[in-house]
């Protein structure tokens, strides 16, 4: 399963509508639709800071996801704000610096008009054992049958190779 897929999958992106929609060799890209359920303003249409933040974020961890191919939590995240988001968002996330245990990834944000939304810098867990982790608890088992298992998310098999398809 591709990074792209991967992240189809999870809630939170889905709640919010983030659509991953390129993630390979450091870089990832995503956006969201705006629509009044976003909004910061009651029947108006700017979009609350954290919709803005979940996107960077998101994009920011495919793009570490699609070269450390494991679990990268976010340490931490530093963004600028710099115009309200009125309109459909698309982000752009870079690898920066790929560690043994952390990495660091460049996020743009613009709206579909291309006005300069945020831009943001984000620091990702890499290493460690992601075996033994509550990202790959969940619902294993119920996942397992349709292809969604924690595992096999993140291009391993269960004992750590890589699949024969």
């Amino acid at each position: 399963m591709d990074v792209t897929e991967l992240f189809s999958y999870m809630p939170f992106t889905n709640l919010l509508g983030i659509e991953l929609t390129e993630a390979g060799d450091g870089y990832a890209e995503g956006r969201v639709e705006m629509r009044e359920e976003l909004s910061s303003v009651p029947g108006g249409s700017v979009a609350h800071g954290g919709v803005t933040y979940s996107l960077a974020d998101t994009v920011g961890g495919a793009a570490v996801i699609s070269l450390n191919e494991d679990v990268s939590p976010t340490i931490d995240m530093r963004m600028d704000y710099l115009a309200p988001a009125t309109d459909d968002l698309v982000a752009e996330a870079e690898v920066l610096r790929m560690g043994g245990n952390v990495a660091v990834a460049s996020i743009e944000v613009h709206d579909v008009e291309d006005h300069h939304v945020a831009t943001a810098r984000g620091v990702y867990k890499t290493g460690g054992d992601s075996e033994d982790t509550p990202w790959l608890d969940g619902d294993r088992d119920e996942n397992a049958a349709d292809g969604r298992d924690g595992s096999a998310t993140y291009g391993r098999a269960e004992n750590g190779e890589e699949p024969t398809d």
